[in-house]
């Protein structure tokens, strides 16, 4: 990160994360392939509408460590080791109340969201149930995806990899015996995510202690707790989980007017968007590489080499967004497929491939919106990308809901790529000010 040549070393770093955030992925994926082949279309659907909440938490999760992590970056490349542990424990204690007081707080409110949400009666029992179990395994699921960007933040992206290899293995296998071994259905599916979920994180725990060890103190013994850094965090933080979480907040706020045109429509927009998940994995894996890249950097005082990073970046992701809409354009049948059967669910199937072929086209949008944004944010600098979300976030609300009510479902994800673009120009207009590169998180260590 800071020495190799920019785009090489964003790109090496980032293939890791791009192939853990895949398997990241996979819980869901396989969840839903496996309901949707061997239970119901309305279980697929059931699954569909619980996933546009837990992806919510899912992004709090990764927005909110990959936050954190900007200041742990800082440190790390200012040389600061005694400051990074503090910085570290003082983040996994934070999250670890987060999540408990949102687990709960969500098993309080699970059968009011679903219906908020406008959720069928025919699928609502097997949405609340999935929904229940998910709630209660979300401390593990703050603590392993705060932990990765700890490891991300070290420049070490290979041991999520792993673990997320691991624990995605074992969701499969737990799918397969829990559904069709013992027929426990859509909870069946929720306590295996709940189980693997719960192992990775114990295992990611252990691990990252024995990582921090390994770095010697300089001064004095690192704190295990310290408030002061609760504001410079909480100041990159929230903007974070923002940007993280965009895509997903938009898709549960547009879920209430997916769910209004029936069960096969929301079993064919909830593959669509499984698929859209996958597709923008690089896009998002190289925006939260160069927010590390920027992080160290700047931490190191090397501004000219994030312009470099930025500038390459734009060469990764156009190759990405080519193969990607290829790939869909030629191969969406077979993906949709994995999930429903075109002559069972001939609804569902035409809205799946409508989704998935209109928004193959638009990739490069998210990949420049979450790169430019991964700057600022690496940067420090994070009111113009919480703004520029924020515009995103709108659109997609307003043109959903006023829209696709009276000319149409497609409005839904017409409104999609307008969302990313905007963002895009906000937040690159921004950075061309240049103020970002004035911006410091991290001062000289006393």
């Amino acid at each position: 990160m800071l020495a190799d040549r920019p785009g090489r070393a964003i790109l090496l770093f980032a293939l890791p994360m791009i192939l853990g955030n895949l398997f990241q992925q996979f819980y869901n994926i396989v969840d839903s392939v496996v309901v949707g082949r061997f239970v119901s279309e309305e279980a697929l659907a059931a699954v569909g509408a619980s996933y546009s909440i837990t992806n919510v938490f899912i992004a709090v999760a990764i927005g909110g460590g990959v936050g954190s992590a900007v200041l742990i970056s800082q440190f790390f490349g200012a040389g600061q080791t005694t400051r990074m542990k503090t910085a570290v424990s003082t983040t996994l204690v934070n999250f670890l109340c987060i999540s408990l007081a949102l687990g709960l707080s969500g098993l309080a409110v699970n059968d009011w969201i679903l219906r908020i949400l406008k959720v069928p009666a025919n699928v609502f029992g097997d949405a609340a149930a999935y929904l229940r179990i998910y709630f209660m395994g979300l401390p593990f699921l703050f603590m392993y995806n705060v932990q990765a960007s700890v490891f991300n933040s070290l420049g070490d992206s290979r041991t999520p990899l792993y673990l997320l290899i691991f624990s995605s293995l074992l969701n499969i296998a737990l799918d397969l015996q829990f559904v069709i071994r013992f027929h426990m259905g859509v909870e069946g599916v929720a306590w295996a995510t709940l189980i693997a979920q719960g192992i990775s994180a114990c295992i990611s725990f252990f691990l990252l202690m024995r990582k921090l060890k390994g770095y010697p103190h300089e001064k004095e013994s690192f704190r295990r707790y310290d408030r002061d850094m609760l504001l410079p965090m909480t100041r990159v933080a929230i903007p974070s989980i923002l940007q993280q979480s965009i895509v997903h907040v938009g898709m549960l706020l547009v879920q209430s007017v997916v769910n209004t045109f029936g069960s096969s429509v929301m079993a064919g927009y909830s593959a669509g968007t499984r698929i859209e998940s996958l597709s923008i994995v690089p896009m998002i894996a190289v925006g939260n590489a160069m927010s590390t890249f920027t992080a160290q950097n700047m931490g190191a005082g090397n501004v000219k080499r994030v312009r470099q990073g930025y500038r390459a970046c734009y060469g990764i992701l156009l190759c990405f967004a080519v193969l990607l809409c290829v790939t869909l354009q030629a191969g969406r049948e077979l993906f949709i497929s994995a999930f429903l059967d075109a002559d069972a669910s001939a609804d569902a199937f035409a809205a799946g491939m409508a989704y998935t072929g209109f928004i193959s086209w638009f990739f490069i949008f998210i990949g420049v919106k979450m790169t430019t944004d991964g700057l600022l944010r690496g940067a420090g600098d994070v009111t113009a990308f919480t703004i520029a979300n924020l515009a995103n976030l709108s659109i997609r609300v307003f043109v959903a809901n006023y829209f696709a009510p009276r000319y149409g479902v497609a409005f839904v994800w017409y409104a999609v790529p307008i969302g990313w673009f905007v963002n895009y120009a906000i937040s690159f207009g921004w950075y061309l000010t240049g103020h970002w590169s004035r911006v410091r998180l991290v001062g000289k260590e006393a």
